[in-house]
């Protein structure tokens, strides 16, 4: 023997005597203890670790962009994009961003003329431009003209709130929640500069908050800051233009694609037209559309990861939520903690009861298979076709989590949990009465299924009061084994001078006779009810020489029975 082998010999017969170790220490209720530290890994990730958070976040991510039904951008949604070829362009006669002011006021201007439902400002107008005020001046009258026009404010640390003079109550569009609203409380906000823009009232927030890993998954509706509610910027124009308002404080994304999804045209080319005399674009080009100014160039840093990209620029993610608003088919996804919850613990807890009591493998093994399958084509479904997001991910993960653990225990201990009239002669000494009965499964047996086969071997199992082997002999070994297939052999083992364990068993060899003779012809093993078999009994010693009395036992048997078969011919 080689070191190889050697080597290989002494692992199997390590791992051998791990498994036997383990059977006899734990047995079949290692799977009752292993779904109890599940239970408690899943109540306490429930209540504290939130483990499962991640795998929920991945998962929706990976539905979202590889998802069957994806929603159209809204058409009447447009972006007029300050990218870095307008940068580029405008930069000859205004300089580098940030513009003078009066170039968005003329912009203003001339879309207003072709009555657009809304003109959104994705731009931060957070401080006076020192070197232009009659610039900002005409900007400031240009907004003053207009009803259509909504600005973002920026929500800064709330660590820095006692550093603030701005109280909720001060900022238009922002309501008290209750009765319970704190008056003297004061919020750090960065509010447009305009007189025009706050006086106009048309403001809301335009934060968006990163789920813990920073993705940017979720758009805040409003924000509850001492009894205050203050709308996000995509709120007021809900409120402004009558949209559904979602009764949520956050909503999920329904995402519309990937960045640059929204019909998107250059800033400095529709500049260019409207200020020219000869104007080349449609002049109802606007009319009747949600036009969102911002920028998705790169150098002015608005740009944030998303499930659709590691650059998804935030103008884009505006427009998302704006349309997911006017729609109402942002998506919801209820937190159903203690569904989810019941969920988990019942897939751990049904797994370990399979397990316990032994279900055929290959049937459980596809019941199980099946119903991860269908959990997560619930939750694929769901935000393919509908507006609520179920997201079954932690059950999934954590069912099949429990459910490899329990199948890697099975598989190391087996053979040493098997239960069988050899083994129990094994574990016994003295002198032992067996019984062999071997039936035969016919000619047609070659066309039976092994879900067939494992069906007839669990019924005949449960047939009958004393405690018996059913094994089913297909005949794929090689040679002569090759002649034993398609057998029933089904064994019992009782003390010597046990008689009433005797007559017992004798009340079962009748009962199965009739048992057998059904389930043969229902699976289609025999023409009719007859069924071939026949009983052999004699001396098993037990301990170390119990399988050669069974070996001996089974030869007499299949003997006897051969002879009886050329007697009756």
């Amino acid at each position: 023997m080689n070191l190889i082998d050697a080597l290989s010999h002494r692992l199997r017969s390590t791992r051998i005597r791990l498994s036997a170790l383990l059977a006899k220490k734990w047995k079949r209720s290692f799977y009752l203890y292993l779904a109890g530290i599940f239970t408690l890994l899943i109540m306490a990730d429930a209540l504290f670790l939130h483990l499962a958070t991640d795998m929920k976040q991945t998962t929706f991510d990976m539905m979202v962009r590889y998802r069957v039904v994806v929603p159209k951008p809204d058409p009447d949604i447009v972006i007029v994009d300050i990218n870095e070829a307008s940068l580029a362009a405008m930069a000859k006669d205004y300089g580098r961003w940030p513009w003078p002011r009066q170039v968005l006021g003329e912009f203003v201007e001339q879309i207003e003329k072709q009555r657009p439902k809304a003109i959104v400002f994705d731009i931060l107008f957070s401080d006076p431009d020192v070197y232009n005020p009659d610039s900002d001046a005409y900007f400031d009258a240009a907004i003053a003209a207009t009803g259509n026009t909504f600005f973002p404010m920026l929500r800064l640390d709330p660590a820095s709130d006692t550093l603030s003079q701005i109280k909720p109550g001060m900022i238009p569009g922002v309501i008290a929640m209750s009765g319970e609203a704190q008056r003297d409380a004061t919020v750090a906000m960065v509010l447009p500069h305009f007189k025009a823009v706050l006086e106009g009232g048309r403001i809301g927030l335009h934060n968006i908050y990163p789920d813990t890993d920073g993705i940017a998954r979720q758009y805040p509706v409003y924000r509850d800051d001492y009894g205050w509610k203050i709308p996000s910027l995509p709120l007021r124009i809900a409120q402004q233009l009558k949209f559904p308002q979602p009764e949520a404080q956050r909503v999920l994304l329904n995402w519309r694609g990937r960045p640059f999804t929204y019909h998107s045209v250059s800033f400095s080319d529709v500049f260019a037209d409207l200020t020219s005399k000869n104007k080349q674009r449609p002049a109802d080009e606007f009319t009747g559309k949600i036009v969102i100014i911002g920028s998705t160039a790169p150098s002015l840093f608005d740009i944030k990861p998303t499930p659709l990209s590691r650059m998804h620029p935030g103008v884009e993610i505006l427009a998302t939520a704006i349309d997911n608003f006017k729609h109402g088919d942002y998506l919801r996804f209820p937190d159903a903690r203690i569904a989810y919850l019941l969920l988990t613990l019942s897939i751990v807890w049904a797994t370990a009861w399979g397990f316990y009591h032994s279900v055929g493998q290959d049937k459980f093994d596809r019941l199980f298979g099946a119903s991860q399958f269908i959990l997560l084509a619930v939750s694929y479904a769901s935000i393919n076709f509908t507006t609520t997001y179920i997201n079954l991910t932690g059950p999934i993960t954590l069912g099949l989590a429990y459910f490899t653990l329990a199948r890697l225990y099975a598989f190391a201990t087996g053979r040493a949990l098997e239960k069988s009239t050899v083994r129990t002669s094994q574990e016994r000494d003295g002198e032992l009465h067996g019984v062999l009965m071997l039936i035969s499964l016919g000619v047609k047996a070659d066309t039976l299924s092994e879900g067939a086969r494992e069906t007839i071997r669990r019924q005949l199992e449960k047939t009958g009061s004393a405690a018996k082997s059913v094994e089913i002999l297909n005949g794929r070994q090689k040679g002569i084994w090759n002649l034993f297939e398609n057998t029933l052999a089904i064994s019992w083992l009782r003390p010597a001078d046990d008689e009433d364990n005797r007559l017992r068993i004798l009340r079962d060899i009748n009962t199965i006779v009739q048992v057998a003779g059904s389930l043969l012809q229902k699976h289609a093993a025999t023409a009719d009810n007859e069924v071939n078999w026949f009983v052999h009994e004699g001396s098993i010693t037990g301990g170390e020489q119990a399988s050669d009395s069974w070996r001996t036992l089974f030869a007499e048997t299949l003997l006897r029975w051969k002879e009886t078969e050329k007697r009756k011919s």
